[in-house]
């Protein structure tokens, strides 16, 4: 199914801000759907002016009117009159009509026996002084019957909505809330009266603001008299302004949203809806005291590890052979790489590497450690790798670590030179060159049979651990060494 932005590229001629305003629409008007029981299209006039249907809402509290998707449809307005009439008069079109069993959008129609009864009304939708686009309600009547308090509430406050989104009050400007979370109207919902009065309470509602110890029916009270916010709550209803709020009481946690019903700037009352959430926020704090005690973990393993590396330090400074010494000074540098890569998790709290950054501090350290002022060597890193998880990123960081060290030990005998870390992501690989400048592998040098203690730990982390490929060879100006690794999905 495409996109909104996609079909209005395709077949609209809208600006960017106009489609912005109808995502906002689309955002926002799964309320309008509950309630109202009613099926939402959206549509807007194509290139052939015809009318294709932008986007398609079905409602949770009613029978949908549309099994089919119509996402994409394109409508003769011949077939749709009170549509082409919003879209001429910029006025609300209403129309009762009747669906035929195999009618893919409700049009004008004759009344066959065995056809469905329904209401459509066509919403225009005007930004930057022009209709761009108009939302039809299709209402089923038979699913509203029975006139209960909860429909008399539901459909009055849908008909208000209507009428704030025909004049574009509706959804709110610079609203911003959790989408995913954000209460809807099954949840609970109150219908509020402007001085804050509870004209209406749906039983969810009620039952979620027990769970915060109010007791008794909240209908028919002032909500300055139970709420736990009311001062916030009262005077966003009485400015005329969304709200999005969240109370806590007796360990339960209640999320609400404040949308005001207004009328050529009057304050006509308030529909609040509210979610209770109290099990979504006891998780939420578990994961973020999860995530805690993770970073603390690597914190300590990276403390650890350095502690590790300075008493081999000293004890290198104890030793009088040479080989003891270097020896003990590659293991420090190992330490040291996976110690950078625990550092860089006790940082972040999405367990993920920035590897670009490892590898520059992994330049750093090595230049710095290896060097001799009478051969410089410098190590630059170009291209990116991006994050990776920590179980790819501690051997990658050890595997450089590795073939750079080998680069500036072997490579350069009696002069300086530069030594190139290549990194280049792609969808699901990742490709690191170590390439320097210096004098190149011996004739018959392999990589199986020839390779030193450095080369051995790259090959063996390389495809035991990281299930890629290592290749050493000479390049034009020196030697390449190529690791080519696939990356978890």
């Amino acid at each position: 199914m495409s996109t909104l932005h996609e079909l209005v590229h395709e077949h609209v001629s809208l600006s960017d801000a106009a489609v912005d305003h109808l995502q906002a629409v689309v955002s926002d008007w799964q309320i309008l759907s509950d309630l109202s029981f009613a099926d939402l299209l959206m549509l807007a006039r194509d290139h052939a002016d015809q009318f294709v249907v932008l986007a398609q809402m079905r409602p949770y509290t009613a029978p949908t009117l549309h099994h089919e998707d119509l996402v994409g449809d394109v409508v003769a307005p011949a077939d749709r009159p009170h549509v082409e009439a919003a879209f001429e008069t910029g006025q609300i079109q209403r129309l009762d009509g009747r669906r035929t069993e195999n009618g893919s959008v409700p049009g004008v129609a004759d009344d066959p026996e065995g056809s469905v009864a329904y209401r459509d009304d066509a919403i225009p939708i005007w930004f930057g002084g022009e209709v761009i686009a108009v939302v039809t309600r299709q209402i089923n009547p038979a699913t509203t019957r029975s006139v209960s308090a909860l429909e008399k509430a539901y459909l009055g406050t849908a008909d208000e909505l209507v009428d704030m989104l025909a004049v574009g009050a509706f959804p709110f400007p610079g609203e911003s809330h959790e989408r995913e979370l954000a209460p809807r109207v099954g949840d609970g919902m109150l219908r509020l009266e402007p001085s804050g009065r509870v004209a209406y309470a749906s039983p969810n509602a009620v039952s979620a603001y027990r769970r915060l110890g109010v007791v008794g029916n909240v209908i028919d009270r002032n909500i300055a008299d139970f709420d736990m916010d009311d001062v916030a709550v009262l005077r966003a209803l009485a400015d005329g302004d969304a709200l999005e709020s969240e109370v806590e009481a007796r360990g339960a946690v209640v999320l609400r949203r404040l949308l005001p019903l207004t009328r050529d700037h009057d304050v006509l009352g308030g529909l609040m809806l509210v979610r209770e959430v109290t099990e979504l926020r006891r998780h939420e704090r578990l994961l973020l005291y999860k995530d805690a005690t993770i970073r603390e973990i690597h914190h300590r393993v990276k403390n650890n590890l350095q502690t590790v590396a300075s008493l081999l330090r000293l004890q290198g400074r104890r030793l009088q052979a040479p080989e003891a010494v270097e020896a003990l000074g590659e293991s420090v540098r190992r330490i040291s790489s996976i110690a950078l890569v625990h550092e860089t998790l006790s940082q972040d709290a999405r367990q993920r590497v920035s590897f670009d950054k490892v590898a520059s501090r992994l330049a750093d350290m090595l230049t710095t450690g290896l060097t001799d002022p009478e051969r410089p060597v410098q190590v630059v890193i170009d291209g990116l790798a991006g994050e990776l998880g920590p179980d790819v990123a501690t051997p990658l960081a050890l595997v450089m670590s590795e073939l750079v060290q080998n680069a500036v030990e072997h490579a350069f005998p009696s002069t300086g030179g530069e030594v190139v870390v290549r990194l280049d992501r792609r969808a699901a690989r990742l490709i690191m060159e170590v390439v320097d400048d210096g004098v190149g592998l011996p004739d018959g040098w392999d990589l199986r049979r020839s390779a030193n203690l450095g080369l051995q730990i790259s090959l063996t982390l390389v495809e035991s651990e990281l299930a890629g490929t290592l290749a050493v060879d000479n390049d034009d100006t020196g030697t390449r060494c190529l690791v080519d690794i696939p990356l978890p999905g």
